[in-house]
């Protein structure tokens, strides 16, 4: 039986397919097994990183070296496709992951602006959310760190393929670049993901299912990729 976390792999993995020779960023548990199965399937020509230096393979072996000046290159290229956290995210895909309450005097500090802007305005940026919720999905994001579609003002490589939570999948294919949900994960309903947003997503009449994993990739992901079943750290089962 395929786990939610499983799926959740899956609609990660999805976020890199027809990149071609580009460099995954993947930042969380499911997101990296996520890179490094679209990598040994649909993906090949993806580069991978170690997180510094070193472009590996899905096995963490090294098969090249990334100079930082070379990397940042990649970064202000549109040639680099990070998927981010996200303490809160609203509508248009605006991120915050800086601080909770007034930016002045936040009631809760929390990782900081860090590269979200750059990431964001030069190259695409997809991001995951471990446990939906309103207080995540919001109406309004207290501080903008990743900028959405309504503050992108047409930068060249701004572009939000997806996001993805432990209940579904989104993206921003509407006329007003606002969320819409793309597919709901096998065991959710359209109902649940409404009730955990704090925002009205652009639902269409009919929701698909986020699609099952093929049996080669459950092989992959359960004995070659994380045979230690990391992913429901994330994503308990």
């Amino acid at each position: 039986m395929t786990t939610r976390a499983e799926y959740c792999v899956i609609a990660c993995a999805e976020a890199w397919r027809d990149g071609g020779e580009i460099l995954a960023s993947p930042m969380g548990l499911v997101p990296s097994v996520g890179a490094r199965l679209a990598r040994l399937t649909f993906a090949p020509d993806l580069l991978l990183t170690d997180g510094e230096a070193t472009v590996v393979r899905p096995d963490g072996t090294a098969e090249g070296w990334l100079p930082y000046r070379r990397h940042l290159d990649l970064v202000a290229g549109g040639r680099r496709h990070v998927m981010m956290g996200a303490s809160q995210i609203d509508r248009y895909g605006n991120q915050n992951i800086s601080c909770i309450g007034d930016w002045a005097r936040p009631t809760r500090q929390l990782l900081g602006v860090r590269g979200a802007p750059v990431n964001t305005l030069n190259n695409p940026t997809s991001y995951w959310v471990p446990r939906h919720s309103r207080r995540v999905f919001v109406e309004k994001v207290d501080m903008v760190c990743g900028v959405g579609y309504d503050r992108a003002g047409g930068a060249r490589h701004h572009r939000i393929p997806r996001v993805v939570s432990d209940l579904g999948v989104f993206d921003f294919a509407t006329p007003g670049r606002a969320m819409r949900l793309a597919s709901v994960h096998p065991g959710v309903t359209v109902e649940q993901v409404r009730e955990a947003t704090g925002f009205e997503l652009v639902v269409p009449d009919e929701v698909p299912c986020t699609r099952e994993p093929t049996a080669e990739e459950l092989r992959l992901i359960r004995e070659v990729i994380d045979p230690g079943n990391t992913r429901a750290r994330e994503v308990p089962a």
